[in-house]
């Protein structure tokens, strides 16, 4: 058993938000920790990971609606790629989250689920797990 875990994520649209919670539980008892701390990162400038509420549908939709109000992909960005409303979602979600292992899994709240933001795709993304134990 590793400590470091890989999750592969497909994106089917260029703004997405895609459940990997079930993901993510499979990685963190792939590790062989049972009680400590995991790490969950995101290593690309053009995505994010979130913790939201996850009995509401709209919940990803809104989510994805609001940053897009916040930062359209057309605007007055200096850098001409073409994403940069991207990058800038990035930074505003996040890359990473820590949470507490306990009996092997993720210890999250009663409607709380984990989520990856895609921002400029569809794409093939990675992302990792690390846990600690303590």
């Amino acid at each position: 058993m590793s400590s470091k875990q890989i999750i592969d994520v497909k994106t089917t649209t260029r703004s997405q938000v895609v459940d990997v919670t079930s993901l993510v539980r499979s990685a963190v008892r792939a590790t062989g920790i049972e009680e400590g701390l995991a790490c969950l990162y995101c290593p690309h400038t053009t995505a994010g990971i979130t913790l939201q509420e996850n009995t509401d549908p709209n919940v990803k939709r809104d989510l994805i609606s609001q940053l897009t109000k916040l930062v359209p992909h057309s605007g007055d960005y200096a850098t001409n790629e073409g994403n940069s409303d991207a990058h800038i979602k990035s930074s505003i979600v996040g890359q990473s989250i820590t949470f507490i292992v306990e009996g092997g899994k993720p210890l999250l709240g009663t409607w709380q689920n984990i989520y990856f933001c895609e921002f400029d795709g569809p794409r093939n993304r990675t992302l990792y797990v690390r846990g600690v134990p303590g």
